[in-house]
Formats: C-alpha cells, sequence, structure tokens
C-alpha cells in the first residue's frame, strides 16, 4: 500500500493538482419528479475559509502565496469576513438547507499559547446566521491550512502535529456541538497531501498515517460530544484512478466515517489521448462529462453499501466570468448532473445530500481565474466586490424548490464515449439516455 501511495505521488496525485483538484446498464429516468430524492434531501451550497474569507493571518498558505511570485496575491479574497451575512442571505434565497463553511484554525489560534477569543466570536456570529436563515451548519475542521508558527515547527513532518491539530479541533468541537453541524474533518485529504507535497516535500506515506490519525480522533471526540452527529472526510473523486487514489486513504478511516462525502467535477483523460492533446491552460480546460457523478455515487455505494453518501462538493470553472471554450453553461451543467443524479438515487443508491461548490467565486489555490461560484466575483478588478448572479442561479432555485428536475428533463450533453468517463466501469455497465 505504501509503495502504490508513493508511485501515486509521482503520477495520479499531479494529475490531481490540475484539478486544484451495482453495477447499471442502461436506467429508466426516474418515474417520480424530485420524489426519487426523498423529502429530506439535503440541498446545499459550499465555501471555505482561506479561500473566501480574505484578512488571512500567518499560515502555510499565506506564506506558499508570498513564496510564488506568478501567483495572484490573495488580498481580501471576496470578503466573505465582513460580507458573511449578505453570502448568507444569498444562500437562504437559494432556498438551500445546508451551509458549509471552514473553521481557520490560523485565525482561531494564532500563537501556540493563544486562542483568539475574538476569532471564536467571529465564528458564532457566522454560524448563528446561518441558523437563524433556517440552514443547517456544515463545519470543515480542516480545509489545508494551518498556522505560521505550526508551519515553523515542521507541520504535517513535525510528530507533534496530531497533537497541536487535535488540541484546536477539540477547543471547535466544545464550542459548536451545541449547534448541532454536520463535520467534515479534514477537506480532500489526498488532494492536502499533495500540495504539502509540492510546497514542502512533507512525505506523503507518513502525513497520509498522521492525517488518518487525525480524522479517527477527532471523529471520536465529535461523537462523545455530539453523540447523533455525521461527520466525514470528503474525498476528492478522480474518474479512472479512484481506487489507487483516495483507496488508501479509506482504508485508514472507513470505519470512522457516518457518510461517504464525495467531490465530483472532472471526467477521465486516458494517458494516450493526453499525450495527443494540447496541455489544459487551465481548470475550465479539463474534461466534464456530468454522467460520471453516476459512477462516482455506485463506486462508493458498492464499497460501502451500508453508509449513505453526500456530494460535498461539485461544479464547473470558466476562465473569469467568459463562456466555457466548450459552450457548456453552469445552468445546463448542473441540471445535467442532478439528471444523473436522481438517476444514481432511482437504482437504490442512498445518496442524502448535494451541495454546490460554490456559492461565490473565490480563491483557487493560486488563481482568481478559475470561477466556480453561483455568483460571480471580480475579486482582481472589482473594488466593490460585486455578487453578480449566474445563470446558474434560478437554476438551482427551481431544483430546490422542486427537489430535482422534471421526470421529463433529458440532458443537454448526452452519454459520451465511456472511456472519457470513469473506465472501466463506465464501459463495463454503460448508461444511456432514453
Amino acid at each position: 500500500m505504501r509503495t502504490r501511495f508513493r508511485c501515486l505521488v509521482a503520477s495520479c496525485l499531479v494529475a490531481a493538482a490540475t484539478l486544484l483538484l451495482v453495477p447499471a446498464a442502461a436506467r429508466t429516468a426516474p418515474e417520480t419528479h424530485g420524489g426519487v430524492l426523498g423529502d429530506g434531501f439535503l440541498w446545499g451550497v459550499a465555501a471555505s475559509g482561506f479561500q473566501s474569507e480574505g484578512q488571512s493571518p500567518d499560515s502555510n498558505w499565506t506564506r506558499y502565496i508570498e513564496a510564488n511570485p506568478a501567483w495572484d496575491r490573495l488580498g481580501d479574497s471576496v470578503d466573505f469576513r465582513t460580507r458573511y451575512r449578505s453570502d448568507i442571505a444569498l444562500a437562504k434565497n437559494l432556498g438551500v438547507k445546508v451551509f458549509r463553511i471552514g473553521l481557520e484554525w490560523a485565525r482561531l489560534q494564532p500563537q501556540p499559547d493563544l486562542w483568539d477569543p475574538a476569532a471564536f466570536a467571529y465564528y458564532d456570529d457566522v454560524i448563528s446566521t446561518i441558523e437563524a436563515a433556517g440552514m443547517r451548519p456544515m463545519l470543515t475542521l480542516d480545509h489545508w491550512v494551518y498556522p505560521g508558527w505550526e508551519s515553523d515547527r515542521g507541520g504535517w513532518s513535525n510528530p507533534a502535529m496530531v497533537t497541536d491539530w487535535l488540541a484546536n479541533m477539540r477547543k471547535v468541537v466544545d464550542r459548536y456541538a451545541v449547534h448541532n453541524p454536520i463535520w467534515v474533518t479534514i477537506n480532500e485529504p489526498v488532494a492536502y497531501i499533495m500540495h504539502e507535497f509540492h510546497q514542502n516535500g512533507t512525505n506523503p506515506d507518513r502525513m497520509l498515517d498522521r492525517v488518518a490519525q487525525a480524522h479517527n480522533n477527532i471523529y471520536g471526540y465529535i461523537h462523545m460530544v455530539q453523540p447523533n452527529a455525521l461527520v466525514t472526510s470528503n474525498v476528492g473523486y478522480v474518474a479512472g484512478a479512484e481506487s489507487q487514489v483516495n483507496g488508501p486513504l479509506m482504508s485508514l478511516i472507513a470505519d470512522k466515517l457516518d457518510f461517504i462525502g464525495i467531490d465530483y467535477y472532472f471526467g477521465y483523460e486516458p494517458p494516450q489521448l493526453a499525450a495527443t492533446t494540447p496541455t489544459p491552460t487551465g481548470m475550465w480546460d479539463l474534461p466534464v462529462h456530468p454522467e460520471g457523478i453516476y459512477f462516482a455515487l455506485q463506486h462508493y455505494s458498492q464499497l460501502f453499501p451500508d453508509k449513505p453518501l453526500w456530494i460535498v462538493e461539485n461544479g464547473i470553472p470558466t476562465q473569469d466570468d467568459r463562456p466555457r471554450p466548450d459552450g457548456y453553461t453552469r445552468s445546463a451543467h448542473l441540471r445535467d448532473t442532478i439528471y444523473w443524479l436522481q438517476r444514481a438515487k432511482s437504482t437504490g443508491i442512498n445518496v442524502i445530500g448535494y451541495n454546490y461548490w460554490s456559492l461565490t467565486d473565490n480563491y483557487e489555490w493560486s488563481s482568481y481565474t478559475p470561477r466556480f461560484g453561483l455568483y460571480t466575483v471580480n475579486a482582481l478588478t472589482d473594488p466593490t466586490l460585486t455578487r453578480t448572479s449566474t445563470d446558474a442561479v434560478p437554476t438551482y432555485q427551481a431544483i430546490i424548490a422542486n427537489n430535482g428536475v422534471p421526470t421529463d428533463y433529458l440532458p443537454t450533453r448526452p452519454p459520451t464515449d465511456c472511456d472519457l468517463v470513469d473506465p472501466p466501469a463506465s464501459c463495463d455497465f454503460p448508461v444511456t439516455v432514453p
């Protein structure tokens, strides 16, 4: 397992960096409208702290940005730090019932022996505002960012990292468990490991073990404080290589997951095709095949038939606010994706929630150019940071209001060549559209 994981750092994980980052034959469309998803289906939006808050304190990521002058400067990002009330109101107007945010360790614990009461008060108000808007908070403990003083200690290369990590996270759990949040312990751990490997040479095998230890420990603590909690660590799904990329992680934490959180974005690009096509200039050039979410859900429903599934992140990038080169609109992609999610549910797959990534555009780990937001924000050129609605806003409102897409909806993009979706499953058991 360890040798295989090391090999992936140089292959599958490097590919994943660019993304940052019962078998069914032809099925018929759901017989009911949104009813196939069930009355309790949880629609949500997602964001992270570092990517959207601004006013960011010293951390590993502020240092990575400083060390890479070709990257966009973070600045105030989209200033969620002071605009959270109006952003939460935008989410409320969509009709979502879940709002995912990150709680920044670097903000909460600016010094090894000091937690900042003002930082906790800020998150107190964010969470209370989410609840007052009729939504349930989904709280991410670690979205790849740790304090600068922890970076000085070696980050995840430091044997004491897990102890330091748990000291902060237990304080967070103690304070916010009363709000009955859904918990994401560590966001996309394998992508996290890849970033740390590339930025500071962290040993990936050692970090894998420590991340798993951190997750498993805080999982137990959350359930001690909040017995009925729902806890996950979401995986960044890698089509065509999911078992190899995230399999080693899942073997270490699967027993400590109340549901399987899946982030799904891109299809598969065979190596022979990648060698003959132009190098992508950005995320907006990567292959997007919405039927792939069906196979991602199928993959994890087969591995963990007793666990519910939740799409914790899903969306489509554009280059700034321009149309995509392939002509696919955010609205069409969203409708097509929900069609395939409903197809998965209609086969008996227990998918219980869906979060759109993201509510607004934000800082995509070196650049403001990739845009994922339902509301676009020109962070580099608009000092007012105006939130501008995309075509997907009314689409998502309608989907939520109707609990899905209509019975007679057919995707704007029919299924593509199975070799480009999620082989071998997508070719062994292909799907069709009636």
